[in-house]
C-alpha cells in the first residue's frame, strides 16, 4: 500500500466520525476560506426531500462526508476547497429533481481521478450502481492524445458510449460543465477560450438535444460572455434598459392573455421571459440585422392543464389578435427529436407589439425545462433509468444512431465532425408517399433524406420528387415536404461527390463507406489485371480455385482481398504466383521501384529528376507518370488512368483530356497526393501567356518566374499578330499556391495581357 494511503474502512471511518459531527468537520475549512459558504450535509438533504420524501438520507450523508475527506484539503484554482466543486455539482442536479444515485454519483464524480479513492472502495462503501456511475465518469479523462480535436473527439465518443449504458453520466457531466462554466474566471487565461468554445461546440448542443433547455441556454450564454464579453455587455445592457422600459408592457400582456383564457373557461398560467443574450446575438447575426429591428426578445408561455386546451388556447388567441404570417409550428403533432412538445405562434399583442407564444401543458413545459431529467427517476422501481428512456424518449434514437456513426468513422475528428454537424442543426420534417415521417437537421437535403429512409436507397438514388415535382437531389427540404426517391440497380455506389453535398453524419458515414467499397473493387480490378499480366508473361496457368488453397500463405481470408492487395501494392503479383507455385521463379525486369512509390517510365517528363511520383492509391508493379500537356501540382484534385502495357497515367480532375476514357470507367483510379514536406519537389505545369510584342517582355516574364523560385523547363513561341506572341512555357513549381502566386503575378506585368494554365 502506497504511503498515507487509506484503506475503505479507515475511510468510512473518518465519514462515520465526521457525520456524527458534520459541522465541526466542515467548519475548518470555511474558516480558512471566507469566500465561500459551503452547503451542509442537512441542506443537501433537505433539498433532495423537497422532491423526494423517501430519500436515503444516511446514503446522502455518508456520501457527502466521504468526499470531503477524501479530497481533504485539495482546494480548486479559486482558492476555495475543492469539495465544494461536487457539492455545487450535486445541487445543480437536485434541481432537477434527480435520484439518490445520480446525486451521490454527483459527490463522488471526481474522488477516483484525484484522491486515493478507488472503484473498489465505491462500491464496497455505496454500491455496485453508484461505483458503474463514478468510474463511468471517470473513465472520460483518462485521455491522452497527440491533438486537441482528437482529443476532444475520444472525450465526446466515450461521453456517448457512457450515456448508452447509463443516461445519468449525461446528466452529471452536463452539471459538473455547467458549474465548471460558473466559475470560468478562476481558471487560468490561456485555457478559459478553448473551454468555453468546447461547450459552445459540443455541451450547449447536446444538452438541446437531451431536451436541457435551461441548462443549455445557461451554458450558451456563459461561453458567449468568455468568447466575446464586449458583445455579451452591450447586448445585456440594452436588454435591461429594454426591460425596464417594457415592465409595464410586459405586465399588460400576462394580464390580457390570462383573463382572456379565463373569459373562456381555461386556466393558465402565463409567464413572460426574455431571451437569453447568446440567443439575441445569433438572431442579429444569422438575419444581419440590428438589436432595434428585433421584434420578439420577449416570449410568453402559456401552461394549460391539457392536450386539448392547448387548440382552444391557440384558437381564442388567434381570434383576438392578428397573426404574424410563416411563424407558427405545431411541435405536439409532431414533436422533435428530443421529445419537445409545445405550439409556437406570433401575434401583434397590445401597443402594435409582436409577441411570441409557446402553448403547452404541464408536462410539456417539465419536459421542456428539463429534458430526459424530468423523467422522475427517483418514483421507479426496479428499472434502470436507461432502459425505460429507450421506450420513452425520441432523445434516445437520435443517440443510439451517433452511437452506429462511431463504427463508420475512420478517425476521431471525423466522428466529431459528424456529431458536430448532428448537434447544431434544428429540425425539418418531411414525408416519403407512403406517410412515414422522416426528422432531418435543417438544410438537409433528398440525399440526407435517401439514407434517413435506408442506406440502400441513398446508396442507388438516381432521382427523385419533391411535392409530386422532380427536383435536383442536391435540393434543400423544407417542413412537410413530401419526398419521392427513385433508385437504379445499375448505381451500384454513389458519386463521391455526394459526402460533401450531404448534411447528415448518417449519409456521409454511408457515402464514405460505399466509396471505400467502390475504391477497394477497384484495386481488386487494377490487381486482377496485373496478376493476369504477370501470369501470361511467365506462361504459368492461373485459376480462382488454386488461389482459394493457397489464401493463408498470403494472409488473406479471400481471393477478392488478394487482388485489392495487389492493386494497393501491398502484396506483388510475383508473390501470388510463388504462393500458388513455390517453385516459381521470378523473371526480373528493368523497371525499379523505389520503397512504396514506383519509378516513372525514362520516357517520362519528370524522369530527369530521378525520384519517384509521390502519389498514394497508385503502389502496384505499373509505372506511373504525368500527363504530356500540363502535368500535376500538389493541390489538385488528380485521378490515374490504367493504360494497359503503359502504366499510370495521373491527370489533373479538370483536364479535357479525361473526356475520352468517360466510357471506360474500369481504367479510372482513385489516388492522392502524399507529398513530404521535409524534402519538397517540384512539379511539372504548363502556361500559356499572351505576351506583347516589345522589347524586353520575355525577360520580364522569365523575371517573374525566377524571382518566385519557379523552374522553367521549356518555352516555345508563337506570333499570333503583330502586336502580340504567344508562350507556351513548361514550368517546374512546388504545389498549386506556388503556382497561383506566379500566375498572379504574371497578370500584373503591362506586357502581359492573358495567362492560363494548360491542363491538356
Amino acid at each position: 500500500m502506497a504511503p498515507g494511503r487509506r484503506t475503505s474502512r479507515q475511510m468510512q471511518a473518518a465519514a462515520d466520525t465526521a457525520v456524527a459531527a458534520p459541522d465541526a468537520a466542515a467548519s475548518p475549512r470555511r474558516a480558512r476560506n471566507s469566500r465561500a459558504r459551503m452547503m451542509r450535509q442537512y441542506d443537501l438533504v433537505e433539498r433532495v426531500r423537497a422532491y423526494n420524501p423517501n430519500t436515503n438520507e444516511d446514503l446522502l450523508n455518508r456520501a457527502y462526508v466521504y468526499a470531503m475527506v477524501a479530497h481533504g484539503e485539495q482546494t480548486r484554482a479559486s482558492g476555495d476547497p475543492y469539495f465544494s466543486h461536487p457539492l455545487e455539482v450535486a445541487a445543480i442536479l437536485t434541481d432537477l429533481k434527480l435520484d439518490d444515485a445520480t446525486i451521490v454519483a454527483a459527490l463522488l464524480h471526481d474522488t477516483i481521478e484525484d484522491t486515493e479513492a478507488t472503484r473498489t472502495e465505491i462500491d464496497q462503501v455505496f454500491g455496485h450502481e453508484i461505483g458503474a456511475l463514478v468510474e463511468g465518469l471517470t473513465k472520460l479523462k483518462r485521455l491522452e492524445l497527440v491533438s486537441r480535436e482528437a482529443k476532444q473527439a475520444e472525450n465526446l465518443r466515450k461521453l456517448l458510449l457512457a450515456i448508452a449504458d447509463d443516461v445519468r453520466v449525461l446528466l452529471i457531466k452536463l452539471a459538473d460543465r455547467l458549474h465548471n462554466m460558473r466559475t470560468l474566471e478562476f481558471v487560468p487565461q490561456a485555457s478559459r477560450r478553448r473551454v468555453a468554445e468546447e461547450t459552445l461546440d459540443i455541451y450547449a448542443p447536446l444538452a438541446a438535444r437531451m431536451g436541457m433547455q435551461d441548462m443549455r441556454e445557461e451554458l450558451e450564454d456563459l461561453s458567449f460572455r468568455e468568447l466575446d464579453p464586449e458583445a455579451h455587455s452591450v447586448i445585456t445592457q440594452r436588454l435591461d434598459a429594454l426591460t425596464e422600459k417594457s415592465r409595464n408592457l410586459i405586465g399588460e400582456i400576462e394580464t390580457q392573455l390570462f383573463e382572456n383564457l379565463k373569459k373562456h373557461g381555461i386556466w393558465a398560467e402565463v409567464k413572460g421571459r426574455r431571451k437569453r443574450p447568446f440567443s439575441i446575438w445569433t438572431k442579429m447575426e444569422r438575419k444581419s440585422v440590428g438589436f432595434e429591428q428585433l421584434s420578439d426578445i420577449f416570449g410568453f408561455r402559456i401552461i394549460v392543464t391539457s392536450l386539448e386546451a392547448c387548440y382552444r388556447a391557440l384558437g381564442i388567441v388567434h381570434t383576438t389578435w392578428p397573426v404574424v404570417p410563416g411563424r407558427f409550428k405545431d411541435y405536439i403533432s409532431t414533436p422533435k427529436q428530443n421529445d419537445y412538445r409545445s405550439i409556437h405562434s406570433t401575434v401583434i399583442g397590445p401597443g402594435n407589439q409582436r409577441v411570441e407564444l409557446q402553448i403547452r401543458t404541464a408536462d410539456m413545459d417539465r419536459i421542456a425545462e428539463f429534458g430526459i431529467a424530468a423523467h422522475a427517476f427517483y418514483k421507479e422501481g426496479g428499472v434502470s433509468p436507461t432502459e425505460r428512456l429507450k421506450h420513452e424518449s425520441n432523445a434516445f434514437a437520435w443517440l443510439r444512431q451517433t452511437i452506429g456513426v462511431l463504427s463508420e468513422s475512420s478517425n476521431p475528428e471525423e466522428f466529431l465532425e459528424h456529431t458536430k454537424l448532428e448537434l447544431f442543426h434544428d429540425q425539418v420534417f418531411c414525408f416519403t408517399p407512403k406517410g412515414k415521417l422522416i426528422a432531418l437537421p435543417r438544410k438537409a437535403n433528398v440525399i440526407d433524406f435517401a439514407y434517413a429512409v435506408h442506406t440502400d436507397v441513398g446508396n442507388s438514388a438516381v432521382g427523385c420528387k419533391i411535392n409530386g415535382k422532380f427536383a435536383p437531389l442536391s435540393s434543400e427540404l423544407e417542413n412537410g415536404d413530401e419526398v419521392e426517391v427513385m433508385t437504379s440497380s445499375a448505381q451500384v455506389a454513389p458519386p463521391s461527390a455526394w459526402e460533401t453535398l450531404a448534411i447528415t453524419g448518417k449519409a456521409r458515414a454511408a457515402i464514405r463507406r460505399a466509396t471505400r467499397a467502390a475504391v477497394r473493387d477497384q484495386y481488386a480490378g487494377l490487381g486482377r489485371r496485373i496478376v493476369d499480366r504477370l501470369f501470361t508473361r511467365a506462361k504459368v496457368e492461373y485459376a480462382d480455385d488454386k488461389l482459394k488453397g493457397a489464401l493463408p500463405r498470403l494472409a488473406r481470408s479471400s481471393i477478392e482481398d488478394v487482388m485489392a492487395a495487389v492493386g494497393r501494392g501491398e502484396i506483388k503479383a510475383s508473390d501470388v504466383a510463388r504462393a500458388m507455385y513455390p517453385d516459381y521463379k521470378e523473371e526480373r525486369v528493368g523497371r525499379k521501384r523505389i520503397g512504396s512509390k514506383v519509378k516513372v517510365a525514362p520516357s517520362d517528363v519528370a524522369a530527369k529528376s530521378s525520384v519517384a511520383i509521390p502519389i498514394s492509391g497508385a503502389n502496384s508493379e505499373l509505372p506511373v507518370k504525368f500527363a504530356p500537356n500540363g502535368g500535376a501540382v500538389p493541390g489538385d484534385r488528380i485521378v490515374g488512368i490504367v493504360t494497359p502495357g503503359e502504366g499510370i497515367t495521373i491527370y489533373p480532375i479538370t483536364s479535357p483530356a479525361l473526356k475520352e476514357f468517360e466510357d471506360m470507367p474500369e481504367r479510372w483510379l482513385d489516388v492522392r497526393w502524399d507529398v513530404d514536406e521535409a524534402t519538397p519537389q517540384r512539379f511539372p505545369a504548363r502556361l500559356m501567356i499572351q505576351n506583347v510584342n516589345e522589347p524586353g517582355s520575355l525577360a520580364q516574364v522569365a523575371g517573374v518566374i525566377a524571382e518566385n523560385d519557379g523552374n522553367i523547363d521549356n518555352i516555345s513561341m508563337r506570333r499570333r499578330s503583330p502586336d502580340f506572341t504567344e508562350l507556351t512555357i513548361d514550368l517546374e513549381v512546388y504545389d498549386l499556391k506556388h503556382l497561383s502566386a506566379i500566375i498572379a503575378q504574371l497578370r500584373a506585368k503591362a506586357v502581359v495581357a492573358q495567362v492560363e494554365r494548360v491542363n491538356g
